[in-house]
């Protein structure tokens, strides 16, 4: 995609390249007029064969092509089959004035991103082009991360939002470092990515990465798992084993879920973390490790220091550096991203990706996530199975997710007849922030329009 900025409906992205295919001169010139307007480079096309001759012919790659259904020769149908079969990446918006639901379907089955029915208004074009580059800049940068992924490295942690680029910044900025992390946020938050993306980015990359889940394990496992045992330590001990510790050695221990640990376990924790040496379960010989530890915790350990639930001295330790993963609904923005990286990981043929209608993305950004990327990752795997034709719409989210906020919890606004566009717009805003307890990202999510939009508005009716 070509570089450069121009605000468009949404959002502001980069501006890209469009193929406009119509047979009609006046309409062709008409869109090419509104697409240039807002940044767009523009190739047209007044056949379907001339439209896959630019494609191959194009100096830039073509990111959405926007395409008539009736044309003379090869129908914007066919078109549609031919020009996805050649390039899969491309996002293809179909035109007609003759649409009906069935068009629409088949359309998408054969590849389209959308449909677009005849005649639109400019904002319409505009809208769905914008949201067609999206959809294409989410699925490449969707493809480079699980490219870097499967090549042993890079970032593994899906986002682009502010809150989630803070995230990033201070894992490159901590990864180099021998530093304990202490890894906090709600659970479902990713806390375990972030940490195998601190360990992807260190040293100790080739090195081992051991995860043990604190939570899981019952108290009088625990010991023998971290450390070790011999064996005739118990009973059933018929050989020795060694602990997560030893496996770690030379590499990184990520101790999840670190709050639920007993305190008994917390005083042979700080020694191993203060001298780095322990003794196995029922054996006498010290053994010293080379290990960096990441803990994790959906817990206030502050407030179960006070509670005297965790040691003060191990807390410390812990936290040299700890790093907050925020909530998936204060990073709306990173919704549409992660929804496209789990449709291509639960995709039953990599060729074929299901589509998230535009609606689709709308009511996954609507909704809160209280169980934050864990929730969503299942709600799109069960997408997956249950989209046909490669499209996911929203009848295939959970009821809870597909269906509108305001069908959920009754919060519908009643306009009295006689209210201004000023003062309905007023109301729309006061509403959106109330339901999102003042948080400016989510009003804005609700409402579908930009954080942008509703300081301007709240700033020009301070004035």
């Amino acid at each position: 995609m070509n570089n450069g900025g121009t605000e468009r409906p949404d959002e502001a992205l980069e501006p890209g390249t469009v193929l406009v295919v119509d047979d009609e001169e006046q309409m062709l010139r008409s869109q090419e007029r509104m697409l240039v307007r807002e940044g767009y480079a523009v190739l047209t096309a007044t056949s379907a064969n001339e439209a896959l001759d630019r494609l191959r012919g194009a100096d830039h790659d073509v990111d959405v092509v926007l395409t008539d259904l009736r044309m003379e020769g090869m129908d914007g149908m066919q078109f549609v089959e031919t020009a996805k079969r050649l390039y899969p990446d491309l996002e293809v918006i179909m035109m007609t004035g003759y649409g009906t639901i069935e068009t629409a379907v088949e359309a998408m089955r054969k590849g389209a991103y959308d449909f677009l029915p005849k005649p639109f208004k400019r904002m319409q074009l505009l809208k769905i082009v914008s949201r067609a580059m999206e959809r294409r800049s989410l699925l490449a940068e969707n493809r480079r991360l699980r490219q870097q992924v499967a090549d042993g490295g890079g970032r593994s942690v899906v986002g682009n939002s502010d809150a989630m680029r803070r995230v990033l910044d201070m894992v490159a900025q901590v990864a180099p470092s021998e530093a304990t992390v202490l890894i906090l946020g709600e659970s479902g938050t990713g806390k375990e990515v972030v940490a195998r993306a601190i360990h992807e980015a260190s040293d100790r990359a080739r090195k081992p990465f051991v995860k043990v889940s604190c939570a899981a394990l019952p108290d009088s496992l625990l010991e023998a798992e971290l450390f070790g045992y011999e064996r005739g330590a118990f009973t059933g001990a018929d050989r020795r084993k060694p602990g997560r510790f030893e496996l770690a050695d030379g590499g990184t221990l990520f101790l999840d879920e670190i709050g639920d640990i007993p305190l008994e376990m917390q005083v042979k924790l700080l020694r191993v973390l203060q001298e780095r040496e322990f003794e196995r379960l029922g054996g006498t010989q010290t053994i010293g490790v080379d290990v960096r530890v990441l803990a994790a915790t959906h817990r206030d350990l502050r407030q179960q220091v006070e509670k005297g639930r965790f040691r003060e001295d191990l807390y410390y330790r812990l936290a040299v550096i700890p790093l907050e993963v925020p909530p998936l609904r204060v990073r709306p923005d990173d919704v549409p991203l992660l929804a496209a990286h789990f449709a291509a990981k639960y995709a039953r043929d990599d060729t074929r990706i299901p589509a998230l209608l535009p609606e689709t993305n709308e009511a996954l950004v609507r909704y809160d996530w209280p169980g934050n990327v864990r929730e969503l990752e299942n709600a799109i795997e069960r997408a997956v199975v249950l989209c046909k034709d490669g499209v996911i719409g929203p009848h295939d989210l959970p009821p809870h997710v597909g269906t509108r906020q305001g069908e959920r919890d009754g919060a519908y606004l009643k306009v009295p007849i006689g209210t201004t566009m000023r003062e309905v717009e007023d109301l729309l805003i006061d509403q959106a922030l109330q339901l999102s307890q003042g948080d400016k990202q989510k009003a804005a999510a609700l409402l579908g329009i930009s954080a942008r939009t509703i300081t301007r508005h709240l700033n020009a009716r301070e004035d």
